[in-house]
């Protein structure tokens, strides 16, 4: 960070520099007047962005993690659909390499068990990239960013926009990052904000070229390899001695990339704990030791169907994780008296524990615990897709001719979304109450 010595406030220079962006891609038909006008921030809302620090309690020493609040500067809407540009086709890129929860890491730990990969000597392999997005030199990342959108756009063009009008846009974001704090003002130098939607596809396109070696690596040994976001996981039959090899040439390949690798034959990734019982596969919940078992109390005035879906929720996501009947069965005690100390009456948690299991064939594990049966239920779920997987399905068809977040939304006018249902009845006689 640089301090502007000026002392002047750099918010009226940065509205005035989005302006003029968007001005200037209108009269390229890059974006029509009607999109440019809902990227050009409201001026009754505008502000500065705000530094503060985020403590890690989970981590030694307990570090700041800096966050700039950025919701009301003049280059957040045009951050957030730069994101919205660049990240589908960076996923669709790299889906293959690129976690976008932990299903998907429990998804290809048991591929890479079916096909005979996963021994008793397999260990587990995660690596920390530490200050992601504030570690990369701007002009490092803004080459990458060039050259991924040379690779993979379409006769020069993403959508309506051209490598030099995204390349624009990616300079004007970084270059109005400033912030105020303790009555100064500052400038970002290095990376991104990390309250910038911008940001975090800058920062996966500068790793993805550093990852590569590593990728190559772990496909000529069949091994598995993926990353969520800054979190790097990664499988291994070769002795500590010769992934060790591996991993200090990966550190020394970028000077700006520090990395942090454990390796174990017990690993937690994500929110999974990841362990190899003499070459057996198992995996089951991960909690913060700091995390407490809050969620949104029964008395709160929330439809029902909210209260309802929070348990149905919790049982799906330990189904799914939890590869064995006894961890789930654990899991099941935590979220019950999770929801005990929230207020959830005991019959009401009875009621939506039985309709998990009704509507997922599975009643017997209520009756005693079941391996087969459990089994079943875990497959069954497990490769069920997620909202957020079909959300991104979606994003990512044709997303460098038509990127989705430049067609036009179309409204079925004559269906009604009621924003907030004001009553704790059941839904489905809303529809007549509300007519009477």
């Amino acid at each position: 960070y640089e301090e502007i010595k000026n002392g002047r406030c750099p918010l009226a220079d940065n509205l005035h520099a989005v302006q003029t962006l968007f001005d200037y891609l209108v009269t390229k038909k890059a974006l029509t007047k009607k999109q440019s006008n809902r990227l050009i921030p409201k001026l009754n809302n505008l502000e500065l962005g705000h530094y503060h620090g985020i403590p890690k309690p989970h981590k030694p020493e307990t570090p700041l993690q800096p966050i700039v609040a950025s919701i009301h500067t003049p280059a957040t809407l045009a951050s957030k659909f730069l994101n919205d540009i660049l990240a589908p086709i960076y996923l669709k890129v790299t889906r293959k390499y690129t976690f976008v929860n932990d299903i998907d890491v429990i998804r290809q730990l048991e591929k890479y068990v079916a096909d005979g990969c996963f021994t008793s000597r397999t260990k587990f392999i995660t690596i920390d990239v530490e200050n992601l997005y504030t570690m990369i030199q701007r002009d490092g990342a803004l080459t990458a960013l060039a050259r991924f959108c040379v690779k993979y756009c379409y006769q020069g063009k993403i959508g309506t926009f051209t490598i030099d009008h995204i390349m624009k846009m990616a300079r004007l974001i970084l270059d109005t990052n400033c912030f105020a704090y303790n009555n100064k003002y500052y400038k970002q130098i290095r990376g991104g904000a990390m309250g910038s939607a911008f940001t975090q596809v800058l920062a996966n396109i500068y790793l993805m070229e550093w990852e590569q070696d590593l990728i190559q690596h772990q496909i000529e040994h069949n091994e598995v390899y993926g990353r969520y976001i800054d979190d790097i996981f990664m499988t291994t039959n070769k002795t500590m001695d010769e992934i060790n090899i591996v991993l200090e040439k990966a550190k020394h390949k970028d000077i700006n990339i520090k990395i942090d690798p454990t390796i174990s034959k017990s690993v937690h990734y994500l929110d999974i704990i990841i362990t190899n019982e003499n070459g057996q596969l198992r995996t089951s919940m991960f909690h913060k030791p700091t995390a407490e078992p809050y969620i949104l109390p029964y008395k709160s005035d929330h439809p029902r169907h909210i209260h309802r879906n929070i348990v149905y929720a919790a049982l799906l996501r330990a189904a799914r994780i939890c590869s064995h009947v006894n961890d789930f069965n654990s899991e099941c005690v935590r979220i019950d008296l999770s929801l005990l100390l929230n207020g959830y009456p005991a019959h009401f948690i009875t009621q939506q524990f039985n309709r998990f299991f009704y509507l997922n064939d599975a009643l017997h594990i209520l009756q005693q615990i079941n391996e087969q049966v459990y089994s079943r239920l875990h497959h069954n779920l497990l490769y069920q897709p997620t909202l957020r997987e079909k959300k991104l399905q979606a994003m990512m068809e044709d997303s460098i001719k038509t990127p989705l977040v430049l067609q036009p939304k179309t409204w079925n006018k004559e269906i009604m979304y009621p924003r907030y249902l004001f009553d704790t009845s059941l839904t489905i006689n809303f529809r007549q109450e509300f007519t009477n």
